[in-house]
C-alpha cells in the first residue's frame, strides 16, 4: 500500500508512535489510509454542512475496512465575496486548494482520497488536485440548496441581486427587497440555479469522478448524505483495483462534460475550470473543440438563470445520467469510459430516465440545436470570449451599439445605478482580467443590476473578468487577450461601436485595422494593481482565460 511508506517496518516506529498520539490504533493503521479532503467552513452556505458529511464518508470508509484521515482547505464563496476586494482572491484560491491537497496527500502518502466540496472555486480544485496527483480518488458535493419562495414562485441568489436594480429603478420598495433577501437562500448547500458551484457538480459526473447524484441531489437530505456514506465505501473498491483518476477522465470523458455542458446550459466558468482540470492530467482543451462539440450537441435544459426550474427540479427528472441518456439517443456520449461507481458510463445510462421533459427536454425536441454556451473570435478576442447563449434573450443574439468604456467593475456599477447607461450600450468593463484584475472577478453585479433595470433585451456587456453562473443577458466574458496583456479591449474608445453576432460566433470592434494598430503602437501597460502578497504572485504567473488561467 502507499501508506506503508509513513507506517511499516522498523523505522517507521516513530510513525506510528505519533498516530497513536491521536489515538489511532494498530488495526487501524494496518488498514488502507484514506484522506478526506474536507473544504468545511462557517462562511459558505454550501460548505457549513460538511462536517457532517465528512462523517458520513468516514464511516463508509471504516465500513469497507478503511481508516478515515481527515484534513481541511480554504474556501470562498462567491457571493459573499462578490462586489468588493474579496472577489480578486476567488478564483486565485483555486490554485491554493489543488497545491494544498497535494502537499497533504504527499506529506501523508494516502491510499486514496475523497474530496469534499459544494462551491465556486473548490469543486475545481479538488478535481486538478485528483488528476495531478493521480491516486484512487473519488469526489463528492455538499449538494444544492432549495430554491426559496415567495408566493409559490420560485426565487434564488439571483434574484436578490436583480433586485438591488430593481430597487433603485422604483420598481420595487424596500420591503419587498427584505422578502426577497431573507426568502431567497433557505438554507445550507450551493446556490440553487446552474450558476458555478453546480454547472461542476454536475460536470463532474459527466467527468467520472463523481457518483451519478453529485451534482444534483439537494443538500439537506438523508439522500445526500447516503451518497457521501456510499462514496466512502467506493473508495476502497478504487483503491483495492487500483483505478486512478487519469484512468477515468481520459479525452473521451472530458468531451463527455463539454457534451452534457452544452446540454445543460451551464456556467461560462465551465470554460475556465475543464481546461485547467484537463491540464493537469496532460491534456489541451482548446476552445475550438468546445464550439465542434456545442455545433452538435442540442441545449436540453433551461435551469435558473435560463428559466424557471432549480437544480432540485433537475434531480427530481432524473439528474444527470437522463441528461447523458438523452444526448446518448443519438450517439452524443461515448459510453466506453469507467467512473468511479465501479461501472461504465453505458452501465449507468442504462438505469438513467428522463421523468420530466419539461425540465430535460427530448433530444427531438431540445431548446436549440446547438449548446447553451458559444466561444467567440474577432479582432476584439482573437483568442476567444465565452458567452451563456441559453441566456441571453433572442433580441440580443445580434446586437451592435456604441461602447461604454470602464476600467473597473465598481467604475461601470456606478453608470448602471445611476442610469447613465441607455438602450443600445455596450458596456465595456475592462483591466478586470486574471493579470489585469488580478484575479479575474465576476460580474455578476452589474449584469444583475442592467437586467434589474429592464435593460437585459437592449444593452450587452462585455469583460475580460467573467462572470456568475446566475448571470443572464448578452454578456460576454473571457475576453482574450486581456488588457493588461495588451489585447485589443485596452484601447477601445467611449463611443466606437461594436459588433456582436452569437449565432456566427464573433465579437468585432468596428474601427479599421490601421487605426487598431495604430492605438496599440500608443498603449503603455499600466502598473498591476497590486504588488504584494498572494496577488501580486497570482498575476505574475497567471496565463490568459482562454488556457483555463492556469499557472505558467
Amino acid at each position: 500500500m502507499r501508506s506503508d511508506q509513513m507506517k511499516k517496518g522498523l523505522e517507521r516506529a516513530p510513525h506510528r508512535s505519533l498516530f497513536k498520539a491521536m489515538s489511532y490504533t494498530n488495526e487501524e493503521l494496518d488498514r488502507p489510509i484514506i484522506g478526506i479532503a474536507n473544504s468545511a467552513n462557517e462562511v459558505i452556505p454550501g460548505h457549513i454542512h460538511l462536517k457532517g458529511l465528512a462523517e458520513a464518508v468516514k464511516a463508509g470508509v471504516r465500513m469497507s475496512g478503511g481508516t478515515p484521515m481527515e484534513f481541511n482547505t480554504i474556501g470562498v464563496c462567491d457571493g459573499i465575496a462578490m462586489g468588493h476586494a474579496g472577489m480578486k482572491y476567488s478564483l486565485p484560491s483555486r490554485e491554493i486548494i489543488a497545491d494544498s491537497v497535494e502537499i497533504m496527500a504527499e506529506a501523508y502518502p494516502f491510499d486514496g482520497l475523497v474530496c469534499i466540496s459544494d462551491c465556486d472555486k473548490i469543486v475545481p480544485g479538488m478535481l486538478m488536485a485528483m488528476l495531478r496527483l493521480n491516486i484512487p480518488a473519488i469526489l463528492i458535493s455538499g449538494g444544492p440548496m432549495y430554491a426559496g419562495k415567495i408566493k409559490k414562485r420560485p426565487i434564488d441568489l439571483i434574484s436578490v441581486f436583480e433586485g438591488i436594480g430593481a430597487r433603485t429603478d422604483g420598481k420595487i420598495t424596500d420591503k419587498e427587497l427584505a422578502e426577497i433577501e431573507n426568502e431567497a437562500c433557505p438554507g445550507c448547500g450551493s446556490c440553487s440555479g446552474m450558476f458555478t458551484a453546480n454547472s461542476m457538480n454536475c460536470l463532474s459526473e459527466a467527468l467520472g469522478l463523481a457518483l451519478p447524484g453529485n451534482g444534483t441531489i439537494p443538500a439537506p437530505t438523508a439522500k445526500r448524505l447516503r451518497l457521501a456514506k456510499t462514496a466512502g465505501m467506493k473508495i476502497l473498491q478504487l483503491v483495492t483495483k487500483d483505478i486512478k483518476p487519469r484512468d477515468i477522465a481520459t479525452k473521451n470523458a472530458f468531451r463527455n462534460a463539454i457534451s452534457v455542458e452544452m446540454a445543460l446550459g451551464s456556467s461560462t466558468n465551465t470554460v475556465l475550470h475543464l481546461p485547467a482540470i484537463a491540464n493537469e492530467a496532460g491534456m489541451t482543451l482548446d476552445l475550438n473543440l468546445f464550439n465542434e462539440i456545442s455545433s452538435n450537441t442540442p441545449n436540453l435544459c433551461r435551469i435558473s438563470p435560463a428559466g424557471e426550474s432549480h437544480l432540485e427540479d433537475l434531480d427530481a427528472a432524473g439528474g444527470i445520467p437522463a441528461v447523458m441518456a438523452e444526448l446518448n439517443k443519438k450517439r452524443l456520449i461515448n459510453t466506453s469510459p469507467v467512473t468511479v461507481a465501479g461501472v461504465t458510463v453505458k452501465e449507468i445510462l442504462h438505469q438513467a430516465e428522463n421523468l420530466d421533459a419539461q425540465v430535460i427536454r427530448s433530444i427531438d425536441s431540445p431548446y436549440s440545436e446547438d449548446g447553451g454556451l458559444s466561444i467567440l473570435f474577432g479582432n476584439i478576442a482573437s483568442l476567444g470570449a465565452v458567452v451563456k447563449k441559453s441566456a441571453v434573450d433572442e433580441a440580443m443574439m445580434a446586437h451592435e451599439g456604441p461602447a461604454r468604456v470602464f476600467d473597473s467593475e465598481e467604475d461601470a456599477m456606478k453608470a448602471i445605478l445611476g442610469g447613465k447607461i441607455k438602450e443600445n450600450d455596450v458596456v465595456v468593463i475592462r483591466y478586470e482580467g486574471p493579470k489585469g484584475g488580478p484575479g479575474m472577478r465576476e460580474m455578476l453585479g452589474p449584469t444583475s443590476a442592467i437586467a434589474g433595470k429592464g435593460l437585459a433585451r437592449t444593452v450587452a456587456l462585455i469583460t475580460d473578468g467573467r462572470f456568475s453562473g446566475g448571470t443572464r443577458g448578452a454578456a460576454i466574458g473571457h475576453i482574450s487577450p486581456e488588457a493588461q496583456e495588451g489585447g485589443v479591449i485596452a484601447i477601445v474608445k467611449e463611443k466606437d461601436r461594436i459588433r456582436i453576432d452569437i449565432p456566427n460566433k464573433s465579437i468585432e470592434l468596428l474601427i479599421p485595422e490601421d487605426e487598431i494598430q495604430e492605438r496599440l503602437k500608443k498603449w503603455r501597460r499600466p502598473e498591476l494593481k497590486i504588488k504584494k502578497g498572494y496577488l501580486y504572485r497570482y498575476a505574475k504567473q497567471v496565463t490568459s482565460a482562454s488556457t483555463g488561467a492556469i499557472f505558467r
